[in-house]
């Protein structure tokens, strides 16, 4: 049996857009977002941009203070807004007295969790300080949490951490500027690296590099996992790339996930239209049997946050839209074995 890591309920991220009282606008970046991610595993999060993932992942990590929701982390509440009802190890609403119980409002220092929770942000440049040597950079979260008992310890795990990466030692006296953007991804992942972590979100960490790179990148967060024993929340907008580093692939469209499934199951018995129409637009290396994959192009463009769809978000390009699908939100369900969808029409679908 797979042991949980974290688990995330009823997530709800909001950022104040102006306006003032009633008038006030917000971008309905994550709403209601629930999944959990096992120990050792990897969870692909995927979406066009602007859907909400680099949010969501932020929000777990609590660089962005959740709006709503629960966060627990190896069995420990990390934020609890207090307005979410408490659920089971089975995802079952807690009753008390015939009613839903509801926890009370939780919030937690951060600092002793950021040695085991890390993240490696998608532009490799704007990460890193560009006034920093490689070294410094890698040996101040060594710092700040007090990891290095003295100098030569400390540089010690700095050579290490640079190796493991596939860096070397002559990098440490370096700055941003004097390396590629593959190097400076390593220098990102080596920071990361550096606490120990059990826990990374990699936010679309490969999109900034060459193709060429990309596939030595991935690679490498694959080795380190076998090495390590990572956790992943790996955040891309391509598909070919999470599917193969990831156990389960989770689906999002404007700020709600829409179906979640193990990665082959995805793949290849995907439920969602939002979910077919991303995978029909995987290239296919085959020129005959990409002549032969059927697009399917979604007209219209992604609604604004600002002020999204009533009901279901995609409806609005969805081609199986019905009233019912503008009157109310669909359920979040399990329509196989681990495999969770949220649409009115997956009879019409299938």
């Amino acid at each position: 049996m797979n042991e949980e890591l974290l688990r995330v309920e009823h997530l709800y991220q909001y950022f104040p857009a102006g306006g003032h009282g009633k008038n006030k606008k917000y971008v309905q970046a994550v709403d209601d977002v629930s999944f959990f991610i096992n120990k050792g595993e990897t969870l692909g999060l995927v979406g066009e941009s602007g859907c909400g993932k680099t949010t969501t992942g932020r929000s777990l990590l609590r660089l962005y203070e959740p709006t709503k929701g629960r966060i627990i982390y190896d069995g420990k509440v990390l934020f609890d807004s207090g307005n979410v009802p408490l659920t089971n190890e089975d995802g079952i609403e807690v009753m008390e007295n015939g009613k839903p119980k509801f926890g009370k409002k939780t919030t937690v220092d951060m600092k002793p969790y950021r040695r085991e929770m890390q993240i490696v942000f998608q532009d490799p440049y704007a990460s890193l300080d560009p006034r920093m040597t490689v070294g410094d950079i890698v040996g101040e979260a060594i710092d700040i949490h007090g990891l290095a008992a003295n100098k030569q310890e400390r540089y010690d795990k700095i050579q290490k951490l640079l190796e493991c990466v596939g860096l070397n030692s002559e990098h440490a006296n370096r700055y941003p500027h004097e390396f590629s953007g593959g190097q400076r991804q390593r220098v990102g992942i080596a920071r990361a690296l550096a606490v120990d972590p059990k826990f990374i979100v990699c936010d679309e960490p490969i999109s900034a590099l060459d193709v060429s790179i990309q596939a030595q990148v991935v690679n490498m967060f694959e080795d380190l996992q076998q090495q390590m024993g990572l956790t992943y929340l790996f955040i891309a907008h391509d598909l070919s790339v999470v599917k193969h580093i990831s156990n389960r692939i989770g689906v999002m469209y404007l700020g709600k996930l829409v179906e979640l499934a193990d990665s082959n199951e995805l793949i290849f018995h995907n439920v969602h239209p939002y979910t077919r129409s991303l995978i029909s637009a995987i290239p296919i290396a085959d020129p005959q049997a990409a002549r032969a994959n059927k697009r399917i192009v979604l007209e219209g463009d992604v609604p604004s946050p600002l002020n999204p769809p009533s009901g279901c978000r995609f409806r609005t390009r969805c081609p199986y839209a019905t009233k019912q699908c503008a009157q109310e939100v669909p359920e979040w369900r399990e329509v196989n074995k681990g495999h969770f969808a949220a649409c009115h029409n997956l009879d019409k679908v299938n």
